[in-house]
């Protein structure tokens, strides 16, 4: 019973002495950092000019179809036009979900290489914390592009 009562209270002391290890625990407001990244900027300003692109071709496109009297070329330029559009936003999705992907990845790294530069253990999005842990978005915010 001695031995069992020793072997926990050695067990006790291991676990207490491993908690009490003192991890640097940062916090990082992902939401402004994306915001004032200089290649999420150029992201929005690239689907905004695809956007107008777009609204610009459907014009085009009904003023052609509104032209035409005949219900069977009518028809034929609805279809060729609802393709072509389907192709242009299908391509257009692709490339944005492949350059988000490129700036979540250059940012993801950004914070862990600050971070770890900065001494930290542990990075966690500011909005999951409640209490603690040291806020460095100012100082990744300054290095992201």
């Amino acid at each position: 019973m001695i031995k069992k009562i020793l072997s926990i209270a050695v067990l006790m002391s291991l676990c207490l002495s491993v908690s009490a290890k003192s991890d640097k625990v940062a916090i990082v407001d992902v939401q402004e950092i994306v915001n004032k990244s200089a290649q999420v900027q150029e992201l929005k300003k690239e689907q905004d000019a695809k956007r107008q692109e777009i609204a610009e071709f459907i014009n085009k496109a009904q003023e052609e179809i509104n032209k035409q009297t005949d219900e069977t070329k009518k028809q034929e330029l609805i279809n060729k036009y609802d393709k072509e559009l389907a192709a242009k936003r299908e391509a257009d999705i692709k490339e944005y979900s492949k350059k988000l992907a490129e700036i979540d990845k250059s940012i993801s790294n950004t914070v862990v290489t600050q971070a770890k530069a900065m001494g930290y253990d542990l990075v966690l999005a500011k909005s999951i914390v409640l209490y603690g842990g040291t806020d460095i978005t100012e100082a990744i915010s300054k290095v992201v592009k």
